[in-house]
């Protein structure tokens, strides 16, 4: 086995096991709850989780989703996090290698899965992860190759006044609000790592996405238009989109409507 497959093997692993970690502020976050102590232990009977118990997706498997001390059906978000994660590590590190890249993006993708499954469920997108996340993505910007700090601050500033510009302009026509403040912050937050390019797509590709996921919802559970949907998970899903294809998909849009033609 080479080298390169035993770090790549090692990445998904990594990966998992910050995931494990990833549902514990999933679950602790949005009750305010500190994501330190106390140690991991079942919300039924508070049963401290053994560190055999808390292998990434293979206790889950062995403990056949249940709690070893009262038995309790333990959600299968819990491995589903961790084997995104992981894959989620190993896809980076495949396409940026054992870079400085690799860490960065491995950090804003591992936030963006918490901010995900804590939007489906609450519909908040916790300032703790938002607004830090602004701040270390404009200082890293200082240090990656390709990129720097005007087009950190300039994917700030677009990304969060873009969407500020679409809450205030929807809530002047209809009176009501339609965009959250944590979207706002969350798009800056893609730009703060991503740069200014990525606003666009980001936002075209998230809208395309919620559109048809929002529409399909409303038919089949027959709810009316003023059915309150996260956009958090489809600003992430774009952000992702991003990172592996955004440029091989600008392009062939580019080339396809004969942009690119001398």
């Amino acid at each position: 086995m080479s080298p390169y497959t035993i770090y790549a093997l090692f990445s998904f692993v990594f990966g998992m096991v910050v995931g494990s970690f990833l549902n514990v502020c999933i679950c602790r976050m949005p009750k305010e709850e500190s994501i330190v102590s106390p140690p991991s232990h079942c919300p039924h009977c508070n049963y401290q989780i053994r560190w055999y118990d808390n292998i990434p997706v293979i206790s889950y498997l062995l403990l056949r989703g249940r709690c070893r001390g009262c038995g309790a059906r333990i959600s299968p978000q819990y491995p589903l996090v961790e084997l995104l994660n992981g894959i989620i590590a190993l896809l980076l590190f495949l396409r940026f290698g054992p870079t400085l890249a690799f860490a960065v993006l491995f950090v804003f993708c591992s936030a963006l899965v918490v901010i995900t499954f804590i939007d489906i469920e609450h519909q908040i997108i916790p300032d703790e992860i938002s607004l830090s996340g602004i701040v270390i993505g404009f200082v890293m910007s200082f240090f990656l190759q390709g990129h720097n700090w005007l087009n950190s601050l300039l994917g700030i500033l677009l990304g969060g006044g873009s969407l500020l510009l679409v809450a205030y302009g929807y809530q002047w026509l209809t009176g009501k609000e339609g965009m959250g403040g944590g979207d706002i912050k969350l798009l800056a937050m893609m730009g703060a790592f991503l740069g200014w390019k990525s606003i666009p797509f980001i936002i075209l590709a998230s809208s395309l996405v919620g559109s048809v996921v929002g529409v399909s919802i409303m038919l089949l559970q027959k709810k009316d238009s003023k059915l309150a949907i996260p956009f958090g998970p489809y600003l992430a899903f774009g952000a992702v989109l991003y990172i592996f294809y955004g440029r091989p998909l600008i392009e062939w849009y580019l080339n396809l409507g004969g942009f690119n033609k001398g």
